[in-house]
């Protein structure tokens, strides 16, 4: 899954950060707000009901998500002592799959931070027999191919994935429809019941610009899109190194 806006080692040092500063003066009830199951691409309004169960005003400076996915916070300027506070916000899934634990994190004047944790499930409509493809050492302008197999997650019809846009200036892609045979997915093999295809990726000479001049490294997310499930966001990913 995925929150992309906070590296993993920022988000894991801010996370330590927070349990060990963060302490019990706001409580939220349920402790875990539970999301439930999102398709991915949904948004879900959510509110978030608590306590301030202290004897003193907790003055507000900022609320905000810790990942991505999170917008349009309402939250209150002061939590009286012994009073109520209510979080607002709207959860977009686009992205992520799987178990999520998203974290809000509310920040008062003096810098303290205090957590909501909540927890769900985002459904994606496709399964990936592979998603991260090793470029090797790559110079300018070579070609290479990847191939791997798509089913659908309720597997009664085959994926009707194109590249978007922006990933077809850089790669092409074919696909071929099969059945597969899913039991074992580290052995995903043809002449099975479910039907699928096989996609065949190939670059059409990678990019290399911006930020990416600076860095040795390849990261190149490959990213589909499907007029069945348009809110999904099924992608794969490139690494490796520019020669």
């Amino acid at each position: 899954m995925t929150f992309k806006i906070i590296p993993t080692v920022l988000a894991a040092a801010f996370a330590l950060s927070t349990a060990t500063f963060a302490d019990e003066a706001i409580r939220f009830v349920p402790e875990n707000y539970p999301i439930g199951m999102l398709n991915q691409g949904d948004t879900k309004h959510i509110i978030l009901k608590g306590a301030n169960i202290t004897n003193k005003e907790i003055v507000l400076e900022n609320v905000f998500g810790q990942g991505n996915g999170m917008s349009n916070f309402k939250f209150p300027n002061k939590i009286p002592a012994k009073g109520t506070v209510t979080i607002e916000f709207d959860f977009n899934s686009a992205e992520m799959e799987g178990q999520i634990n998203p974290v809000v994190v509310l920040v008062d004047t003096t810098g303290k931070p205090y957590l909501a944790n909540m927890d769900g499930i985002v459904k994606v409509p496709f399964v990936f027999s592979e998603k991260l493809f090793d470029a090797g050492y790559y110079a300018k302008g070579e070609k290479r191919e990847w191939s791997f197999y798509m089913w659908e997650t309720d597997k009664k019809a085959r994926p009707d994935i194109t590249l978007d846009a922006e990933s077809a200036k850089q790669f092409a892609m074919t696909t071929k429809p099969v059945m597969l045979n899913v039991d074992k997915l580290e052995q995903i093999k043809e002449g099975g019941k479910v039907p699928g295809i096989k996609v065949t990726i190939s670059t059409k000479g990678l990019t290399r610009e911006g930020w990416e001049l600076k860095q040795k490294s390849i990261r190149k997310i490959v990213s589909f899109k499907s007029k069945k499930y348009p809110k999904a966001t099924p992608d794969v990913l490139i690494v490796g190194f520019w020669k």
